[in-house]
């Protein structure tokens, strides 16, 4: 269908409108002057507003009332005209050229159709697990599904104790109450993270040091870390606890890390989020840290929708969690509490979610390694990218597959950003870190010899569409898209 098929004048029918709009495959119509200047959009609902005030469907438009449409020029991009339909809650805007005749539209649902970076992916098996919950009336937090889910997902990485929660953060948080971590203690945690690693240390009222990453994997520095604990404690003030987090996938030196803290007597907490399905050394991802925690968000490898788990060897620390994430209610026959407790469980329904997702982990996995592997096929002839490095020690699920731009090539990594927005791809920055962040700015951050590690990998970095739901003929286009922008960059 031409633009020009779409205007319709003031003498126009009411009945000729609507034919107009049915025979539309944009769902409206553009009202017109006699020299084609555009006045208004019309959609069936104009229309039927427009008969309330006592028209009938012979009734021509002249009095259908003049509004002040939203649009833009011909220079207009796409990613601006998402946020103007944002801004004004509307899903059509006319593009105008210098004569104010329409000559293109952009349309919500056209624009919407992103490739993006990692959505939820869902078969059969969840189905049955939630049908279940909902023919036994399971719908309150707690019941079968909770308990299978545990039991399985501990089985799956070989631990003994599993706890499911509302959130990867809520299982942070857990695991520092049950540390004791209390106000005035310190935390050490990693920098190059998302917030949901450090926030739990303010939940205590405890005091956040952040220690920069290395190169050889971009998780914590296990160099800066024990210069970090020297300096600690020098001043006699050593953490009570360490978040290690396994960035996008890959786990941190844990080896390393852990003899360092065996020294220090410090309890590790492996904030595992972006990393079930991932191994260190043979040793499944949760099973690194004195604690450790999961996050099953939408976006991540497998999702509950929102939900966590806390797992560990450890009896008494899984126990206290599981008590304190149910209102740290006593065993009593009426409501009694002798401490602080969090409404933290996971319902039954969603628990449901995960196990129908457990089964298929495996499957999950290999499709975003197998992501991970083509784009760096693809694109590593581009001599001004680097992709995350994984040492010969890591194994990871590639919950999300990154790369790095050369600050040499003089391009900086908002431009691509940018550029595969306009194609509908969404990319996003590497995790800003957190001693970069406004609310933590007071915060002692430990990098070497002034060298900022993390802060340089989110300037450079950038994450690309991931999902395990990515098809190949968009991958294709991902990847063409990239090589396109290095081209026309040169």
């Amino acid at each position: 269908m031409k633009i020009q098929d779409l205007f319709i004048f003031r003498n126009s029918s009411i009945d000729e409108a609507f034919k107009k709009i049915q025979e539309s495959s944009f769902g409206l119509i553009v009202l017109v002057n006699k020299d084609f200047i555009f006045e208004r959009t019309i959609t069936d609902g104009d229309l039927r507003r427009y008969i309330l005030t006592g028209k009938n469907l012979s009734s021509q438009l002249h009095e259908l009332p003049h509004i002040n449409s939203i649009t833009v020029e011909e220079n207009c991009t796409a990613s601006h005209a998402l946020r103007l339909m944002n801004k004004y809650y509307i899903d059509h805007i006319p593009v105008l050229n210098n004569n104010k005749i329409v000559v293109d539209f952009f349309l919500r649902k056209e624009i919407d159709k992103q490739i993006l970076l990692s959505t939820p992916d869902l078969g059969e098996s969840e189905e049955i697990f939630v049908k279940d919950a909902f023919d036994s009336n399971w719908i309150a937090p707690l019941g079968p599904n909770v308990d299978a889910f545990e039991n399985e997902l501990a089985e799956y990485i070989g631990i003994k104790h599993a706890a499911a929660v509302s959130s990867g953060t809520a299982a942070i948080h857990l695991a520092l109450r049950v540390l004791g971590v209390k106000h005035g203690d310190i935390v050490f945690c990693s920098s190059l993270t998302f917030a949901a690693s450090a926030f739990p240390i303010l939940y205590q009222g405890a005091e956040p040091v952040f220690i920069d990453s290395d190169l050889d994997s971009w998780n914590m520095s296990p160099s800066c870390l024990n210069m970090a604990l020297e300096i600690a404690k020098s001043k006699k003030k050593l953490p009570k606890a360490l978040i290690v987090v396994n960035l996008y996938g890959q786990c941190a030196d844990y080896d390393q890390i852990q003899q360092i803290c065996d020294e220090y007597k410090i309890p590790i907490v492996e904030d595992a989020a972006e990393s079930l399905g991932s191994f260190y050394k043979n040793r499944p991802s949760g099973t690194l840290g004195d604690i450790s925690c999961f996050s099953f968000n939408g976006n991540k490898i497998i999702t509950t929708s929102g939900g966590g788990m806390i797992v560990s060897n450890d009896t008494k620390l899984v126990q206290k969690a599981k008590f304190l994430s149910t209102q740290a209610r006593e065993n009593t026959v009426h409501y009694e509490h002798k401490e602080l407790g969090y409404n933290y469980r996971m319902s039954n329904i969603l628990a449901g979610i995960g196990r129908g997702q457990l089964i298929v982990l495996n499957d999950r996995v290999k499709k975003r390694i197998n992501i991970f592997k083509n784009y760096k096929n693809e694109l590593s002839s581009i001599k001004s990218i680097d992709f995350m490095p994984e040492p010969a020690w890591s194994k990871s699920n590639h919950w999300l597959s990154t790369m790095t731009i050369k600050p040499e090539s003089g391009i900086s990594s908002n431009l691509l950003l940018d550029y595969l927005a306009e194609k509908k791809i969404e990319a996003r920055p590497i995790w800003k870190p957190m001693h970069l962040q406004p609310i933590f700015k007071k915060c002692t951050y430990y990098s070497m010899q002034g060298n900022d590690i993390s802060k340089n990998i989110y300037n450079t970095g950038l994450c690309l569409p991931s999902g395990s739901s990515l098809r190949d003929d968009q991958q294709e286009l991902i990847i063409s898209s990239i090589k396109q922008f290095f081209k026309d960059y040169k």
